[in-house]
């Protein structure tokens, strides 16, 4: 039969000598693992091209194993019971024990009439297209398409408080003549606060259709979209502050709004400003997805903006009042 009984083998996760009790071994708890029913929607497709290919592979082998034993039957009665007697049946009557093995064991029908029979007679038989259509389907369980990737633009203020936003984008469906139409699709995304740039949100089997293969993923990555006063530093939050000279010196006080729109004030009348000064505001930072209830930090970082231009009177001046401060 060429190259299919390796796939048989591959499918199944077994080598080439293994025995007929291994073989339903390994079908069973494979059946268990990929059945449709036990599979959410999203993984449902996958499941059910996975539990085809699992039972054709599982039947031909077996169906193998059933020639051989018939075929020794006709020539040795000895050899026929020894290959019968390894499915447990006798003589001619190892077929129906299999096929009973089959149907008591999974509780899977598979009547001569069913179109996995039908699908080896087919490849058997020596037709080429037969043979071109088994290939295609065993290897539509070993990839799936290329998923459809997108951004998803989010600001500050939506990573911090999370939101819901809905996304529309187009992917391509196989109609049942086999041509590829495009179809779009609207999803819904839950933001969880405190999600950074670079977290993924995978919609299983939304990515698109291919002949022979599994449905493709639908992936969008978070993006951050630049603020126009807060920068985002892991889950910390950093504001620069412009503070005039001379209010460096001699106090200082401003108010901002916080990104979830609470007002916050800093005075600064004890303090003196000095170039690379940085105030930590503890837990007003981004949440933390990792750790319920924590946040990061707010560090305001000044930047002390000097006089271009002094007169002489303001020079003398100030070097009058700051002699001996330094």
């Amino acid at each position: 039969m060429g190259n299919p009984p390796e796939l048989y083998h591959k499918i199944l996760g077994i080598h080439k000598d293994t025995s007929p009790q291994e073989i339903r071994a390994a079908y069973k708890n494979l059946v268990k693992k990929w059945h449709p029913d036990k599979h959410p929607p999203s993984s449902k497709p996958e499941a059910e091209a996975r539990f085809k290919a699992i039972t054709e592979a599982y039947e031909a082998l077996l169906d193998q194993q059933e020639n051989r034993a018939v075929f020794g039957l006709c020539n040795d009665g000895r050899a026929g019971e020894r290959s019968a007697g390894a499915f447990g049946g006798v003589g001619l009557g190892v077929g129906s024990r299999m096929e009973r093995t089959r149907n008591d064991d999974f509780g899977i029908r598979s009547a001569p009439g069913t179109p996995a029979r039908e699908f080896k007679k087919v490849y058997s038989s020596g037709n080429s297209g037969g043979r071109r259509t088994f290939a295609e389907f065993s290897s539509s369980i070993m990839r799936k398409a290329p998923p459809l990737e997108r951004k998803l633009e989010c600001t500050l203020e939506e990573l911090c408080r999370g939101c819901k936003k809905e996304v529309k984008f187009n992917h391509d469906v196989v109609t049942k003549n086999g041509s590829i139409v495009k179809k779009e699709v609207t999803q819904v995304v839950l933001v969880k606060p405190g999600w950074k740039k670079g977290n993924k949100i995978t919609f299983e089997g939304m990515g698109g259709e291919r002949p022979g293969c599994l449905p493709a993923d639908a992936i969008f990555t978070i993006s951050e979209k630049k603020h126009p006063m807060f920068k985002r530093v892991g889950n910390d939050l950093v504001l620069k502050a412009e503070v005039p000279l001379a209010s460096a010196l001699t106090g200082w006080s401003f108010s901002f709004r916080l990104l979830s729109g609470k007002k916050v004030s800093c005075s600064f009348q004890d303090e003196i400003i000095y170039p690379g000064y940085e105030k930590v505001i503890k837990g007003e930072g981004m949440p933390i997805v990792e750790q319920k209830g924590a946040r990061g930090d707010l560090k305001v970082k000044f930047e002390i903006v000097f006089p271009k231009e002094l007169t002489d009177e303001q020079r003398n001046g100030l070097a009058e009042i700051l002699e001996g401060c330094c």
